[in-house]
Parts: C-alpha cells; structure tokens; sequence
C-alpha cells in the first residue's frame, strides 16, 4: 500500500491526465457493456481509476501501461486478482486480439498526442467487440461528423467506414488532474455489422483515404489523380462512371462513395 500511495510524477512526455471524477468514472464503466466471456483491454490504466470499477467485473482484465513506475504500482495494487494482468509496453507494439482468448472489448483514456493512431491500431480487423474512450472533445465531434459537415475528415470517414460512433457525454477539464487545456468527451464506437470495408481493404482504404484528405482544398478531380496516379482523363471518366462531379471535394463524399472511387481506381490501375 507505501506503493500505491507514493504516487509517480506526472510524465508530460507521455501526455498524463488522470481522470479524478468519479462519476465521469462510474458513467465511462457502465458504458463498457461486457458478456462473461469477454476479456476487457483497458489502454493506459494510469493509476487505476477506472481500473477500479472494470475489475469489479467476473471478467480477464489487461491493462496495458507504458509508465514503467504506473505499470509497477498496478501490479502490486491488483495482485490478489488472479483476473488482471498489468503489461508495461507501448499499446501500439502489440496485437490485442492475440491477447484474448476470444471476444474482447477496449477501454481507456486515450493520450491525447497520440488519439488517432490508437484509434485506428484498436479499429483494425479482428475488430473488438466494443471500444468505449475518453478523448479531446473535437476529436469525438469529428469522429461522429457526417459528410460534408465542417468537422468531417479523414479520420471521420476512416472510422465511421468500420463502426458505429456515439458520444456518451462530455467532461470537462476539472475531471482530471492535473487540468488539460482543453474539453474532453466519451466516444463508444462498435464495429458494423456491414462494414464498408473489410480485411485487407481496410488498410488499403486508410491509405487512399489519407491521400484524398491530404488535398481537401483540390476538387476530385486533380485530388483522385494524385492519390491514385491516374492521368486526367482517367479520374474524369472514373468521376463520371460513379455519378460524381469531379468539382466536388473529397469531405462531400461519404464512407461508402470513398470506397466505391477506391476500388473503381484500382481496377483502372490493374487494367494500365
């Protein structure tokens, strides 16, 4: 308990704020929703808030912590639960299906610098049953926004591609210490039942999505052009085919039509 209570500096470097409100705590576990046979990966369990209320559960429970004094002080703190086990790495080193036994769901609150890519290494096939994060609040609004809103983008399209995206609420900065700079939210997102993209396209679909959006202010035109090295002529005929002006922009087109271009633009460059 010495452990416990002698609590580990606050590393900036690895983007620390830890969720104090217990009812922001109580509200993120209850969104978790978990069947018996579910193993429950909980990212970044920090100094064991919500770890608390997740290990409550009849339920395996991973943490996967990359704060070396963290990881230590969750070891000790949940070593008379033979449920938990504690892995001190970084999240995006390792594939969590393999440390499942079979369906799993994902909790955590996500580092801020670093939100997309554990968004997108978390929503990746095998998908997870569940993920239920806390994250910025303008990075929740721009995960549920739709097509040719402001806020809709890449990441926008990559997830909404692959999931189901709600915000459960939003938290403020007091919710934590110490305080960020800046709003935060609860995003639960479940993975489809008919995905637009699946397997390998997944990838592949990221990838040109990333390209598209990289060029928000070109029309489709030139922007389908470079990110899938078609001659003009070609993306002009392809826009056309799939029934879209190529003046459009790629934040107009939903996850579906930027899925339908990727693959019509991969016939095209097979046939060349």
């Amino acid at each position: 308990m010495r452990g416990e209570r002698a609590k580990p500096p606050v590393l900036k470097r690895f983007g620390q704020h830890f969720l104090t409100d217990r009812g922001v705590l109580e509200g993120i576990a209850a969104a978790v929703a978990t069947n018996d046979s579910d193993t429950i990966i909980e990212i970044g369990p920090g100094r064991g808030a919500l770890t608390d209320f997740l290990a409550t559960r009849p339920n395996r429970l991973i943490g996967i912590e990359i704060d070396r004094a963290l990881a230590e002080n969750l070891r000790r703190r949940y070593s008379s639960n033979d449920r938990v086990t504690i892995i001190e790495q970084d999240v995006l080193d390792l594939d969590l299906s393999s440390l499942s036994e079979g369906p799993w769901v994902v909790a955590g609150n996500v580092p801020y610098y670093i939100t997309t890519p554990i968004l997108f290494h978390v929503l990746k096939p095998p998908f997870p049953r569940q993920a239920v994060f806390l994250v910025q609040r303008e990075v929740a609004q721009r995960i549920v926004s739709p097509p040719g809103s402001k806020t809709y983008g890449a990441l926008s399209a990559n997830l909404q591609a692959v999931s189901r995206a709600e915000i459960l609420m939003n938290v403020p900065p007091r919710a934590f210490t110490p305080r960020p700079k800046v709003h935060s939210a609860v995003v639960r997102m479940t993975p489809r039942n008919d995905p637009v993209v699946e397997g390998v396209e997944v990838q592949r679909f990221r990838t040109f999505v990333q390209a598209l959006f990289g060029m928000r202010r070109k029309q489709l035109g030139n922007s389908l052009r470079s990110a899938s090295r078609l001659s003009a002529e070609e993306a002009a005929a392809l826009l056309r085919d799939a029934g879209i002006d190529q003046k459009e922009r790629a934040e107009s087109l939903s996850p579906s039509q930027l899925a339908d271009l990727m693959r019509r633009a991969a016939v095209i460059s097979r046939g060349s």
